[in-house]
């Protein structure tokens, strides 16, 4: 049986059959499978290649003069830096050379300082040479990816981005039902623990949260009040599909200082992947940038492991499981939209949308009803005679059904081919 591979490994390898005229970037949040991508891409192409984990031992790399016929290797435990960075980039040279191509992979790429600066530099004088050498990057630090990447490296690369695995991944990789799905979330990682709860919850509170906001955030962000952030973090996970005004939570969240702070901390632990706030839709876009923010989590896993609740627990609960259906809603749409939509919420007075699609001045109100009695369309029909509007979409009971909303992109829903 051959393992499950992602859209983004067929991504890669027809990149590296084109010339090597950007670097590839591979990036996105901490276990999404970044690294099982690449490997599985290198196994697909008929290319000689170098993959060079930064936060691995040195074990697999030839030292000077890098003959290719050395059988004896030089094993290197210390820190890497932008002497080993160059040092495995001229051998991949060489070999390029005497090929005609190769590959060359840097992973976890950002624990190496000033990296761009020393990766444009290079880069450049292989395209000034003609060098046949393909370069990918990954990094698990959205954050610090992107900002080296914008920084120094600008029109230089091209981006495969690595998001959370949606619903159809999870069940064709793992087998997972939609329940499943909602409640242990899509992280590939947590497949082997969904009959031991206990186990899942201390995988994903210590290996996945904890590692996540410590390394890389706190470690490589400049962030002045980093109990703060994870108390943001901890609260907006627990308010998941929920709207609070930035007053209640400095009312909540001790030594929060101002909603400026809050606002930007937010936004690190949304490029991080973990937790995000939606702003209100407005048709004036800058009333919605100073909105009560909803939170939604990246991926629910992150929202159910410290809830306490089991998975039975979870399902008998019928107003936490619906904000488990609506936060994985969210995060379906955050996680499968393209550049050109925004998601947003909108709520005035007792009128209340879940999710505003919008593309261009196309606008799609979205209500998702997971089987609680409340009148979900009040508001649905409130939004659309107000800012005149025809579409809408609502999913569950009544409207699409939930396998296929979470089998679908949002681009779907304005007539997108699905990839």
């Amino acid at each position: 049986m051959n393992p499950f591979q992602r859209t983004q490994v067929s991504a890669l390898v027809q990149r590296l059959g084109e010339a090597p005229r950007q670097l590839i970037a591979l990036f996105g949040p901490r276990q999404t499978g970044k690294t099982t991508i690449a490997r599985q891409a290198l196994g697909r192409i008929f290319c000689e290649h170098r993959y060079c984990a930064v936060d691995e031992p040195d074990s697999l790399t030839p030292r000077p003069p890098f003959d290719p016929a050395e059988t004896t290797v030089s094993v290197s435990h210390g820190p890497k830096d932008a002497t080993w960075l160059v040092r495995n980039w001229e051998y991949a040279r060489r070999e390029a050379g005497r090929l005609g191509k190769f590959v060359l992979v840097f992973d976890e790429i950002q624990k190496i300082s000033r990296w761009s600066e020393t990766v444009k530099g290079l880069w450049d004088a292989d395209r000034a040479s003609g060098c046949p050498l393909h370069v990918v990057i990954l990094g698990s630090a959205p954050l610090r990816m992107q900002s080296g990447l914008s920084e120094s490296l600008a029109g230089r690369y091209e981006s495969i981005q690595v998001r959370h695995w949606s619903f159809p991944e999870m069940a064709k990789a793992f087998d997972f039902d939609l329940d499943t799905y909602l409640y242990f979330g899509g992280y590939p990682g947590v497949a082997r623990f969904v009959r031991d709860v206990d186990r899942w919850r201390g995988y994903v509170l210590g290996s996945l949260i904890e590692p996540t906001i410590e390394r890389d955030l706190l470690d490589r962000t400049r962030v002045y009040k980093p109990a703060l952030l994870k108390r943001l973090f901890e609260l907006g996970a627990a308010y998941s599909g929920q709207i609070l005004s930035y007053n209640k939570m400095l009312g909540q969240l001790q030594g929060a200082g101002n909603t400026t702070t809050l606002a930007r901390y937010l936004d690190l632990l949304s490029n991080a992947g973990l937790l995000a706030g939606l702003p209100k839709y407005s048709n004036r876009p800058h009333l919605g940038k100073s909105s009560s923010p909803k939170f939604t989590v990246l991926n629910t896993a992150l929202m159910t492991a410290g809830s306490g609740y089991s998975f039975e627990e979870a399902q008998a609960d019928r107003t936490f499981w619906g904000r488990i259906v609506e936060s994985a809603a969210g995060a379906h749409l955050l996680n499968t939209a393209t550049p050109d939509i925004k998601i947003h919420y909108w709520r005035e007075r007792n009128f209340e949308v879940d999710f505003v699609l919008q593309k261009g001045k196309r606008i799609l109100p979205v209500e998702i009803k997971s089987g609680l009695h409340r009148c979900v369309l009040r508001g649905m029909e409130e939004f659309k005679q107000r800012f005149r509007v025809q579409d809408s979409l609502v999913v569950g009971e009544g409207g699409a059904p939930l396998n296929e909303f979470f089998s679908l992109p949002a681009g779907h829903w304005f007539g997108e081919t699905s990839p």
